[in-house]
């Protein structure tokens, strides 16, 4: 018996030595793919160690000999020579290993003369060397260093914001940890970028005599590779395990020069543990999928022939100064009942993207997840693209179309924690609680059910660094979005802790410094190997410093999201439009760091979730199920809750950061919740959580109703255009240029200066206001740029579009001149100064 998937034929078997698996018993089929073979030689250097944690320090030490293992030479799959030297004490010699290192290793950055276009990826080896005169005839090619900066002095932050020189002791020892760190790669891997090539030695490499298998599993007592090349025989390939737990195997090539495992092979690892018997997949796994009528996933060996790889055709875009993302979840971006594909994603979604005006598209769940319902946070295979959705090789097709659109792709990188599923994933995968986890409770996360990565340890970091490194690298993805950072800089977690924005609270024993250097360690390597790469961090906390350089003593990442604007606006809509207060709305949205960007944003997917509610279901209810119809007479509610969406969504892209976000659907206020296929849950007390039957009607997206002319939803769908669109042509979100001249709570009004724009936002429910004065900037003359009340947008054509404005000299709410405006109730109206 075997099943395919896109192109993938996997023979369902039974392999031996395993008791914990199920399925039909059959022999072998053999392959006869050809694979593309790679001639590239790697050279790698390991430093597989152990290390302990101490609340006062961070403490990286080798393995019982103290000594750094250095496998060297071609990755001919044969067992190489050692060499070993001493290492240094992580806490000592750290300023002589910067100084050894200073020549770090670079990587090169290929550029066209006279083009702004780079060379097409297909023309650049794994060592970024132009392959071939042939493939660059006739193109003048200038070869420009990419590299890592070496650490700065960390001094800059205090400039920037003096009150941290309160808490100067633990920033600079937060600093010589990252130093130390940085001293240590540097010395005894050639620096970060050969650090982060892992994938290149673990896992498995293929070379021109056969493929080599390593992993990394020090608690297992022994090991062989299994799968179905080898009929699940536990006895037929034994690895050989170095004294840094490092195991290893090279199959050589069959007699005929074919791989001594097919492309599309489930493979596992067979180990004797502390914990018994198992298998697991390999966790450097380049593809997993799940045989259907089956629960654990299947390792897949992963490494098409030529003709069936994807080559990229199009550059990446240069980053945008202003980014507008929209998030996106594949699985559920079909109008149908179903799990989507990355194919129909490609050619269906991505240009609903482009046309919304969007810029970058946010991708959730690509890491491999077990479970569907964790909506991809509950990573189990981390270098393996989902298989729910297809092929890796179709997900790069997706990205390559996505670029030829001008769309940055950034992934939902989960680094945060991982699933504690023990079959398919990460957890106590050479037997013990300890080997990419903290043990004991501190590697569990109590409200999210997962593990928690040693930030510490040399291999976790290795891992870590490789997976980022990987999608960048593989799959031109253009940055990331890092979930859950405030988890992984607290050893609390963010759990039960109200933060304040009392500096105490991020610079203390609370703060896991481990942590913290992983991120200025990740941000040093994406902006230096990748400088137009963007990196986000979900951080609830408001930490200082979290979006200033490392260099300068920051974490370094590009934006923050700013979580507390959708939180407030669910707080808010609990509450009748009289209990409105102006100064609270104002003080959420632009209550973030000097100098440090964030992205925006009034809802995410966290809450389009069941059991939570959108704006648009908070606004309108069970009125959205019968008179959304443009046939039909509206309510009242429907008429307030259309009105507030689009004020809502304009005024936090207008004062809430310097990016947006919107999670897909969200534009046009799509009616219903997302809920998972899932059956009934049993709890440990007995008690039963009803789930909907498996059902995937819940779990997809139902873009026909925005693009239906007859439907309200249409009006919600276009005015989030328009303010796309608007953005991209006048650039406000970035404009240094911000005033707020106005916010009168007894009028509920709002006036805002962002650019060359002027904003006013009339919050109240029933009072319209003609001839109201609003404080300007720029003399001259205005117009309407865009209107929420126009009839497009579903509103009811209050104002004159022809209508001009003319300013008036004179301080009026602290602006130089003034203009008469119509504010009508429940509008929210842009204008903008004319040409003359």
């Amino acid at each position: 018996m075997a099943f395919t998937l896109s192109g993938i034929r996997i023979p369902v078997v039974q392999p031996l030595g395993s008791s914990n698996r199920s399925g039909i018993n059959t022999d072998r089929k053999n392959s006869t793919l050809s694979l593309f073979k790679k001639d590239t030689t790697i050279s790698w250097k390991a430093f597989a160690g152990k290390s302990s944690y101490d609340a006062d320090s961070i403490t990286t030490t080798v393995a019982a000999s103290d000594k750094v293992l250095v496998p060297g030479g071609e990755s001919d799959g044969s067992s190489s020579s050692v060499d070993l030297v001493s290492s240094p004490e992580a806490a000592s010699g750290g300023q002589q290993a910067l100084e050894e290192a200073d020549g770090q290793t670079m990587e090169d950055d290929i550029v066209i003369a006279g083009k702004q276009n780079p060379v097409p990826s297909q023309l650049v080896g794994n060592n970024n060397e132009v392959q071939g005169a042939q493939a660059v005839e006739g193109v003048n090619v200038e070869v420009r260093r990419r590299s890592i900066p070496p650490p700065g002095d960390g001094q800059k932050i205090y400039e920037i914001d003096p009150i941290l020189k309160d808490f100067r002791a633990h920033l600079d020892f937060r600093y010589s940890q990252y130093k130390k760190m940085r001293a240590l790669i540097d010395k005894h891997e050639g620096g970060l970028d050969a650090f982060s090539r892992g994938y290149e030695r673990l896992g498995f490499t293929r070379s021109s005599t056969g493929i080599t298998y390593r992993e990394w599993v020090p608690g297992a007592k022994w090991a062989s590779l299994v799968g179905d090349f080898n009929n699940w025989n536990p006895n037929a390939d034994v690895m050989t395990r170095n004294e840094f737990g490092v195991w290893e195997i090279f199959l050589p090539n069959n007699a005929d020069g074919s791989p001594p495992i097919p492309h599309g092979s489930r493979v596992k690892i067979h180990m004797d543990t502390p914990s018994g018997f198992k298998d697991s997949i390999p966790a450097w796994i380049r593809f997993s999928v799940q045989a259907p009528g089956e629960i654990p996933y299947n390792g897949i060996y992963y490494d098409p022939p030529k003709e069936e790889k994807y080559v990229f055709k199009h550059p990446q875009p240069k980053r945008p100064k202003t980014l507008r993302i929209y998030e996106s979840h594949v699985g559920m971006s079909s109008t149908e009942p179903m799990i989507n594909t990355y194919v129909n994603f490609r050619d269906d979604v991505l240009p609903r993207i482009k046309r919304l005006g969007y810029n970058a598209v946010q991708l959730m769940a690509i890491q491999e997840h077990a479970y569907y319902a964790s909506f991809g946070y509950h990573v189990t295979n981390f270098f393996a693209p989902s298989s729910r959705f297809g092929t890796p090789d179709e997900l790069k097709s997706l990205i390559d179309r996505a670029h030829e659109l001008g769309l940055l792709v950034l992934m939902d990188i989960v680094h945060s924690h991982a699933s504690n599923n023990v079959l398919d994933g990460l957890n106590m995968f050479d037997g013990t609680d300890s080997h990419y986890f903290h043990s004991g409770s501190r590697g569990h996360h109590w409200l999210w059910d997962s593990r928690l990565f040693n930030y510490g340890h040399w291999e976790v970091l290795r891992f870590l660094l490789s997976n980022a490194r990987w999608w960048l690298d593989e799959y031109k993805f253009d940055g990331f979005r890092f979930d859950g950072v405030t988890s992984m800089m607290y050893t609390h977690h963010g759990l039960q802790v109200g933060f304040t924005g009392n500096y105490s609270e991020y610079f203390g024993l609370a703060t896991d410094v481990d942590a913290v250097v992983y991120l200025m360690l990740v941000n040093d390597l994406i902006h230096g190997l990748f400088p137009e790469a963007v990196t986000i961090g979900e951080d609830v906390s408001g930490m200082p410093a979290f979006c200033l350089p490392v260099q300068d003593g920051g974490v370094g990442f590009d934006y923050r999201l700013h979580m507390a604007i959708a939180d407030k606006w669910i707080e808010i809509l609990k509450k009748k439009d009289e209990y409105w207060q102006m100064g609270e709305i104002i003080v959420t949205l632009t209550n973030r760091r000097w100098g440090e960007k964030c992205i925006a944003y009034a809802e995410s997917h966290d809450q389009a979730l069941v059991g939570d509610k959108t704006i648009a279901f908070w606004l309108m209810d069970k009125d959205m199920y019968e008179f959304m119809a443009l046939d039909r007479p509206s309510t009242p509610v429907v008429d307030r809750g259309i009105a507030l969406h689009k004020m809502i969504r304009l005024i936090t892209m207008g004062l809430g950061g310097e990016g947006y976000l919107n999670f897909m659907g969200n534009e046009f206020g799509h009616p219903e919740w997302i809920d998972f296929p899932r059956g009934n849950q049993r709890l440990p007390n007995g008690a039963v959580i009803p789930g909907n039957n498996y059902s995937y009607d819940k779990c997809r997206r139902r873009f026909d109703l925005g693009d239906a002319d007859y439907l309200r939803y249409g009006g919600m769908q276009e005015f989030d255009r328009a303010m796309q669109h608007l953005e991209e042509e006048s650039g406000f979100m970035t404009s240094e240029h911000q005033y707020i001249s106005r916010k009168d709570e007894a009028d509920r009004i709002i006036v805002f200066e962002r650019g060359d724009l002027v904003f006013v936002f009339n919050f109240h429910w029933c009072n319209s206001y003609t001839d109201y004065r609003i404080g300007c900037l720029k003399p001259g003359k205005y117009k309407v740029v865009l209107d929420s009340d126009d009839k497009l947008f579903g509103g009811f054509n209050r104002l004159d579009h022809t209508a001009e404005y003319f300013t008036t000299e004179g301080s009026y709410d602290n602006r130089p001149r003034s203009l008469l405006v119509y504010a009508p109730c429940r509008t929210a109206v842009v204008y903008a100064p004319m040409d003359e």
